[in-house]
């Protein structure tokens, strides 16, 4: 690729104990920065490209300032901070931090036990601060990666964050910038690597000052959201700018050790050189200068394997991307209605089609789309594909916010996370799925537009026009909705959560410790599926050992002949006594082996 882009330091930053401002705003004819406390009015220069800059030293942190853009007063849209909501002043930030993490590296993405976790709600806090206070529990537990849901500033107190109208201003609420730049350096003193969810394929519709600015929006396509983010048409370098200088601002003054970019299908970008392209070069400039691993993960539904091919190839780069199809088979196989984007699922076939080939629709006919869709990633490495039984969006979308624990069962929740954790790509935990939460993760807000609170309110009833059976759509801008969605950490203490999450803690141990787990590589499984029993059976085979993983998804008990005279030691079974279960089979087994309905075992062979 040829020669990456220049980071532009954008809003107000520091250079020692001078302060430089840079505001973009291509069709302004006066720029001016109004400070509070002093009160000050700083005109700006134009520069090229539609820049405009000024240098004081005058401003200190903490100082609350907006620019006006030909007498015209708004919040700044670079503003590190937006301490009284989205419609009020910018305060200035110094991020400069005294990190203590000088030692720490982040593990490899096929090393990844990835924790998603929202952080108004994971804890009672709803900060950062109640993030810190559980992370010897995460590191317990096995995880060495949380994942939180973005964290730009959004309108009021309650949002699961893809309505940031601030991508460069931590969420007051939480903590703002120093509260996480706390929690990361206390992560990587945990061993903890964080990952962070960043949206750039729209931006909310409160609070949203770009257009005041300059052209950051194009209505050369349309989005879900509307117009979309103006990355090829005239005058994108502002947008582009703004997207790189985040993604540089959270790698570098923030040390996140990943980014999981949102709905990248949804960018649209035609330039010559893609701007997730771009992100991979800025990306790769910042390991080579702090010598860290950095991760870029990409949530895609196209079954593209251009996004995840190298910038040598002229791919977009990405580390690795969410596995949905890998999920929806599962979900399929546990039992879930064929309905919408499940309806093209079908179960323990495509579970085992996504166990050797990633993608399931991966170049064949998608009758949910009604056209041949996908592309084969058979060659590419497992640690690319991120899997999961639950996330955010598989949760939250549903009407009710139900887990799987309340759809399904603990039995086979327990047999889901294990078809997960068995699997060679990289897993993905959602907060309180480890115990069974018995708490939803509903769609929650709150908004001050009383039009867009009513716009919101409509869609999801709209949404969920042929479920009033199961009752009424949750509010999604009561703060009910809100509190009934945060976790509920003395549940585990009980007994039936207790089991849960001894078998989450043993089975992350056993897919950390065990060697023929640790292959990562589906070539060397061997996958045979049974549909008409609702069965799979895997089998590693790496130099003389041998695992078979046996997953029954069916309401019957089968026996399954091993075809081998060896003796084999039973060192998984999901309907264990110790997790809540009722087996009563033998460790050691011989020529065949009993798989209760809705459970799972893993066999090794005694050599």
């Amino acid at each position: 690729m040829d020669q990456v882009a220049e980071i532009k330091q954008l809003g107000v930053t520091f250079n020692d104990t001078k302060a430089k401002i840079t505001v973009w705003a291509p069709h302004a004819k006066r720029v001016v920065c109004h400070t509070y406390e002093p009160e000050m009015h700083l005109p700006l220069t134009a520069q090229n490209y539609g820049y405009w800059y000024a240098e004081s030293d005058c401003i200190r942190a903490g100082q609350l300032y907006r620019i006006a853009i030909d007498d015209e007063e708004f919040p700044d849209p670079v503003s590190r901070s937006q301490p009284e909501g989205v419609h009020g002043p910018s305060a200035v930030v110094d991020l400069r931090f005294d990190w203590t993490d000088q030692h720490y590296q982040a593990p490899l993405m096929r090393d990844l036990i990835i924790y998603e976790l929202h952080v108004g709600t994971f804890t009672p806090s709803g900060n950062f601060e109640g993030v810190i206070a559980r992370l010897p529990y995460l590191k317990t537990l096995g995880i060495n990666a949380i994942e939180i849901m973005p964290v730009g500033q959004f309108p009021g107190t309650r949002n699961w964050g893809y309505d940031g109208v601030f991508s460069f201003a931590v969420q007051h609420s939480y903590g703002g910038a120093r509260g996480l730049q706390k929690l990361v350096n206390s992560c990587h003193q945990e061993g903890i690597a964080v990952i962070l969810d960043v949206v750039y394929n729209h931006f909310g519709p409160e609070g949203n000052y770009l257009p005041h600015y300059g052209p950051y929006f194009t209505d050369k396509y349309q989005t879900p959201w509307g117009q979309a983010v103006n990355f090829d048409d005239a005058w994108n370098n502002g947008a582009r700018d703004f997207v790189l200088a985040n993604v540089h601002m959270w790698l570098s003054e923030f040390h996140i050790d990943g980014l999981r970019l949102d709905a990248v299908h949804a960018i649209k970008d035609f330039s010559p050189k893609h701007i997730l392209q771009e992100i991979r070069q800025i990306t790769d400039r910042v390991i080579q200068r702090s010598g860290r691993i950095r991760h870029l993960i990409a949530e895609c539904d196209l079954n593209d394997r251009r996004f995840l091919e190298p910038l040598e190839k002229n791919g977009f780069g990405m580390d690795a991307q969410w596995l949905d199809e890998f999920h929806h088979s599962l979900r399929v196989a546990a039992g879930e209605k064929r309905t919408g984007y499940y309806s093209e699922f079908e179960g323990a076939k495509h579970l085992a089609k996504a166990y050797r080939g990633a993608y399931v629709f991966d170049g064949d006919f998608s009758p949910h789309r009604q056209k041949f869709f996908g592309s084969s990633a058979r060659d590419l490495p497992d640690h690319q594909f991120v899997v999961f039984s639950q996330n955010h969006d598989q949760v939250g979308n549903r009407m009710l916010g139900e887990r799987s624990n309340i759809l399904y069962g603990p039995d086979i929740q327990r047999l889901m996370t294990m078809a997960v954790m068995i699997s060679s790509y990289t897993p993905m935990l959602f907060m309180g799925e480890e115990w069974a939460s018995t708490k939803p993760f509903l769609y929650f807000v709150s908004h001050e537009d009383k039009d867009l609170i009513q716009a919101v309110r409509d869609g999801r009833r709209r949404e969920f026009a042929d479920f009033h059976d199961d009752g009424e759509v949750p509010d999604p801008q009561a703060a009910e909705t809100f509190d009934r969605s945060v976790l509920d950490w003395d549940e585990k203490e009980e007994e039936e959560h207790r089991y849960m999450l001894a078998y989450y803690r043993s089975l992350i141990g056993l897919r950390k410790s065990h060697p023929l787990l640790q292959q990562r590589d589906r070539h060397q499984f061997e996958v045979i599926h049974y549909q008409n029993e609702g069965m799979i059976i895997i089998t590693i085979v790496h130099e003389k050992a041998r695992l078979v993983c046996i997953l029954n998804f069916s309401m019957s008990t089968h026996r399954v002949p091993l075809n081998d005279s060896s003796e084999w030691q039973k060192i998984w079974d999901t309907n264990a006594p110790k997790w809540g279960g009722n087996s009563v089979t033998d460790e050691r087994v011989c020529q065949e082996v009993v798989v209760g309905a809705k459970s799972g075992t893993i066999l090794e062979q005694m050599v």
